[in-house]
């Protein structure tokens, strides 16, 4: 397989498994990748600097910082690389990335990586099983981590069952698959929309909503990042970004609607400053705004996906069913905006993903919003 120019930064934690990546790093290499290692203070105890150092042709990176580098290795080593592999990666290390321990240069990084990360577990059959082990193990892959299960055996230990570290081939194949797939949405355009409409009340004043236009951002730059052609759009008003929807989903592959459409206008708004006057009170009429949804859907060409965004406070699984079906959407992702931490404004949201068919919903809890954005697309080309 082909990896020439790729980058790959590969992590070796502290286990008698440790010396078997040195296949794997005569394979990334023989292949045309780029191989910088990492080790934590315990993995020097089971392969040497010197052969890693000599595998590689490249600086063999501990918690030792080097003073020739300006810029803290932990971000230029993130920054570089396309791809971040631990093998073998121990118990310690997997329960310190989950919970967001850093307290050495590999845990560091990969809380400053934001591209692919794949992990190889490897350890002895009862750590395996352990039910806080398993519980890291699931918060990595909700989170958007690739594991590489561990396979069953002969253990250093002596024991026999799951925990050996998967067969280096197995271990090439995915960081190869993983590679080519962070481009899965390549030749595919999407349509974003992205943050709350204003509906004016005249020159100073308007109705809107608290909506920040994160998730629709962050969608975009996930988007963007796995290789699509992005439209983003963010109108002033719902007939504004009604017209901008219609213009562009035509020579779309997808439209994802994450904007916060006002539901309502003033039906005549001023075009001169409304005074405050002696009166306790004042009346504004108000008119429905067009449903961009239910529009898209009428012009919809078969193959075109449509994506809908609803914001619950109470019944949120059941409320967005009912938005699925009235609107004949493909999908449809709901967000309980009555909690502070993820709702409005937040950079954090908790989701829940559903399927036309309702066959495949996914929970998404509290997480960063471009972490959320990377398996609503990752869970929109699983379905």
């Amino acid at each position: 397989m082909e990896l020439r120019n790729k980058k790959i930064l590969l992590g070796i934690t502290g286990g008698i498994a440790a010396y078997k990546t040195c296949g794997l790093i005569r394979l990334l290499i023989k292949a045309g990748a780029d191989v910088k290692v990492v080790l934590t203070p315990n993995a020097g105890n089971f392969v040497t600097e010197t052969t890693l150092r000599t595998l590689t042709k490249n600086p063999v990176y501990t918690d030792r910082f080097s003073e020739f580098e300006w810029k803290p290795e932990h971000i230029s080593l993130a920054d570089e690389a396309d791809l971040f592999v631990i093998a073998p990666a121990s118990a310690n290390t997997i329960g310190k990335i989950a919970n967001g321990i850093c307290d050495n240069l590999l845990t560091s990084l990969v809380a400053a990586f934001d591209k692919p990360v794949a992990v190889a577990p490897a350890m002895n059959c009862k750590m395996w099983g352990n039910k806080f082990v398993q519980k890291n193990i699931s918060t990595l892959e909700e989170t958007g981590f690739y594991i590489i299960n561990p396979e069953q055996g002969s253990l250093a230990c002596g024991y026999e069952g799951d925990g050996r570290l998967a067969g280096i081939d197995k271990i090439f194949k995915k960081t190869c698959e993983l590679l080519q797939e962070e481009q899965f949405l390549k030749g595919k355009k999407i349509l974003i929309t992205a943050g709350g409409t204003k509906e004016p009340i005249d020159p100073v004043r308007y109705i809107g909503n608290r909506s920040s236009g994160k998730m629709g951002t962050a969608l975009a730059n996930a988007a963007a990042n796995y290789g699509a052609e992005v439209c983003l759009i963010r109108s002033e008003t719902a007939r504004d970004m009604l017209e901008d929807v219609m213009r562009e989903f035509p020579s779309c592959d997808m439209l994802i609607m994450a904007a916060a459409v006002a539901d309502y206008r003033v039906k005549e708004s001023s075009g001169t400053k409304i005074k405050k006057q002696d009166k306790e009170e004042i009346t504004l009429e108000l008119v429905k705004n067009p449903d961009i949804l239910l529009e898209a859907v009428k012009i919809k060409s078969p193959g075109q996906i449509i994506v809908g965004f609803c914001a619950e406070t109470e019944s949120i699984v059941e409320n967005a069913l009912e938005k699925l079906r009235r609107k004949n959407l493909d999908f449809i992702v709901a967000n309980d905006v009555s909690d502070p931490e993820t709702g409005f404004g937040s950079d954090y949201n908790a989701v829940t993903i559903i399927d036309r068919e309702n066959k495949n919903i996914k929970t998404v809890d509290k997480m960063h919003k471009n972490d959320i954005a990377k398996i609503i697309l990752k869970y929109l080309l699983k379905n």
